[in-house]
């Protein structure tokens, strides 16, 4: 396949609620356009989460080779600006050996970081300055933590909401080690690819269905012991990784203070809170996105479509 291309090379990112289907589509589409896949995942970094991630299988994996999957402990966390950076090498370890990446994931922040070249601080987590802002955040309220970072960035205070606790610690962070402002430090540097993203939805309440079905084929597959084994080897619930929809939810489990069941209602709950978060994100207004509803078309019709995009940037010849 010639990879003479007019324009930038091609990065093709698939988006989309999770549950509906982006692995399955991503795997087609990379063994149709000689492609490699790179985790836009960030719940499938970590080791020993399988399950409750819906990782691609070993399998899978073999068909098609991924990037950026167990790629930390659950005790290590990958943020951001690593995560970009991580992104970028292995997109441009792609091109080079003249294969098509392919971004494939549902966490909104690591796609756009790369899509579209944010500017992210590379200010390192300060472990002891967040647990001092954190308690002063419990101890004098919220709002008193979002009124120091009015005072040091009223910028970053006016897009950020006071109960982010999260958010404002990460801002007043990089502000008092950087000693400038995180408003200042961020903008956007788009990449040298010419980038297409496909967005897969689905009827709403058919794809809950789907991902209540996947939830029990997780569960049939050992859901539980896996996030028991996670516990036994010391692994604490306030640990980011083990925060996600589909392991958080135990804590109450383990603790005895729950029922199975209710668990599963939860983690039900919690996906459709994802989901909905999701298509905010992936707006289906977005005109960067193309939109294909995968209840009604195929992969070979999808894959027509991006098959028509290479040939347009010149590199899909033989």
């Amino acid at each position: 396949m010639s990879r003479s291309w007019k324009l930038d090379p091609p990065l093709l990112a698939v988006v989309g609620p999770t549950g509906v289907g982006k692995t399955s589509l991503s795997l087609h589409l990379a063994e149709s356009f000689e492609g490699e896949i790179v985790c836009a995942d960030s719940r499938s970094f970590y080791r020993g989460m399988d399950i409750g991630t819906a990782k691609p299988t070993p399998e899978e994996r073999a068909r098609v080779r991924h990037h950026l999957i167990d790629i930390a402990d659950p005790d290590e966390t990958v943020g951001l600006a690593e995560y970009q950076d991580l992104a970028y090498a292995a997109i441009d370890d792609i091109r080079r050996r003249l294969r098509l990446p392919l971004l494939v994931g549902g966490t909104g922040q690591y796609v756009s970081a790369v899509v579209e070249g944010w500017r992210i601080p590379r200010v390192p987590p300060q472990p002891e300055l967040r647990d001092a802002l954190e308690t002063m955040a419990e101890e004098e309220s919220s709002y008193a933590l979002h009124a120091w970072l009015e005072q040091l960035d009223p910028d970053a205070a006016e897009e950020i909401h006071p109960h982010n606790v999260r958010r404002v610690v990460r801002a007043l962070e990089v502000c008092l080690i950087s000693g400038r402002p995180i408003s200042k430090q961020r903008g956007k540097e788009p990449p040298p690819y010419t980038v297409q993203q496909v967005g897969l939805t689905m009827d709403r309440d058919r794809l809950y269905e789907r991902v209540d079905r996947r939830l029990q084929l997780m569960l049939d597959a050992g859901l539980l012991k896996e996030v028991g084994g996670l516990v036994a080897r010391g692994y604490d619930w306030t640990l980011p990784a083990m925060s996600a929809v589909g392991y958080a939810e135990f804590e109450p489990y383990f603790a005895g203070e729950a029922s199975l069941d209710e668990v599963i209602k939860q983690i039900q709950a919690d996906l459709r809170r994802i989901i909905r978060h999701q298509y905010n994100w992936f707006s289906l207004d977005d005109p960067e996105i193309w939109w294909f509803d995968v209840g009604r078309m195929s992969h070979e019709e999808i894959e027509s479509e991006v098959g028509t995009w290479l040939e347009r940037l010149g590199g899909n010849g033989g």
